[in-house]
């Protein structure tokens, strides 16, 4: 009888742990702004209005808002963190983050992290914050980082340089984009948003070599397995800024990727390929499927239980395009996972 008692004790001592763990996750969701403004190009842009909307989405549905540096080192640790956690970023550090974002960020208590161009700064753009607004809004909790010296295309060569002299110049863009936020703010975080989301393997090579964590624009939620020279971010301008899509991004899982094989993100293959290997569990395969940007539902080969290959039905379209992939969960009906591969196609 002691033993039966003793039992059901540790039956529910297990079955309350599992409860507790089935809320908490290795994943979570940063989100990606530019302009928050009803004047400048609405391509990257979202009203102050929506903004107050998605925040407020936030907060009456108790997403756990968290700064970048936490949500970053909590996945690259593997540590789990609560369920909906999400971190907000913006690019470029417009004006417009001061006079209209922060303020309504500053009412929810929410933090969040501004990638800036040192150099523009430096030459007194009007269009960009200088120093003395990011100083004001880090004494106020933002975090300032890196977005190269002038959002220049960073995967592009100069007419005639080499391998060698494009990687001296762009780890010199790099390193004194760092030092600059370093002398003027203090902050020395080692996170890359890439300028236009645009990135190659050399690029990400060269990023981890200088001991950066390379940040695009392509979608996704991120976990412990994710690729730390190309984290996604979900864009919340624009058209999509729209709030009943925002909600299923939101809430997005990501998928355990073992492997990731295709022959580069900027790339003269057309139709690229790419295949992904997964530790699987709480999907599918009957309900995996992937969409190209501008052509419509791509042609999926499982090669076997685990990998998948992705192919285009036709060619992309010359620039930016992406293979957008998603199943939705067994464990957590009405979440999806989500992956994006960005191509630029030369």
């Amino acid at each position: 009888m002691v033993c039966i008692i003793m039992f059901k004790k540790l039956f529910h001592l297990v079955l309350i742990t599992l409860i507790c763990l089935s809320v908490r996750a290795h994943a979570a969701v940063i989100l990606q702004y530019h302009h928050v403004s009803e004047t400048l190009p609405a391509v990257t842009s979202v009203s102050a209005n929506t903004f107050t909307k998605h925040l407020s989405y936030l907060k009456e549905h108790n997403f756990n808002v968290i700064a970048l540096n936490e949500l970053i080192s909590a996945i690259q640790q593997g540590k789990t963190l609560p369920e909906k956690t999400v971190a907000i970023t913006f690019d470029d550090g417009y004006n417009n983050n001061y006079e209209q974002a922060a303020p309504i960020l500053e009412k929810f208590g929410y933090p969040y992290t501004i990638f800036v161009n040192p150099t523009l700064i430096d030459e007194g753009k009007g269009y960009v914050m200088g120093w003395d607004k990011l100083k004001e809004l880090a004494g106020k909790g933002a975090l300032i980082a890196n977005h190269t010296a002038q959002h220049d295309y960073l995967h592009i060569k100069l007419k005639d340089e080499s391998d060698a002299q494009w990687q001296a110049r762009i780890k010199q863009d790099i390193l004194h984009s760092q030092q600059r936020i370093k002398e003027e703010i203090g902050h020395d975080y080692k996170y890359l948003a890439y300028p236009y989301g645009e990135f190659n393997n050399k690029l990400q090579a060269l990023v981890k070599e200088l001991g950066f964590i390379g940040i695009g624009q392509h979608s996704g939620a991120v976990n412990k397995n994710a690729n730390f020279t190309r984290l996604p971010r979900f864009p919340a301008s624009g058209f999509y800024s729209k709030l009943d899509t925002l909600i299923t991004k939101l809430n997005s899982r990501a998928f355990s990727i073992k492997t990731l094989d295709y022959q580069d993100s900027v790339t003269s293959q057309n139709p690229p390929t790419l295949s992904i290997e997964f530790e699987m569990g709480d999907f599918h395969k009957s309900q995996f499927a992937c969409y190209v940007s501008s052509v419509g539902q791509a042609k999926l080969t499982w090669i076997n239980d685990t990998t998948v290959k992705i192919d285009s039905p036709k060619a992309l379209n010359k620039g930016r395009s992406r293979f957008n992939c998603t199943a939705p969960s067994i464990e957590h009906p009405g979440s999806y996972y989500w992956f994006s591969q960005p191509w630029v196609i030369q």
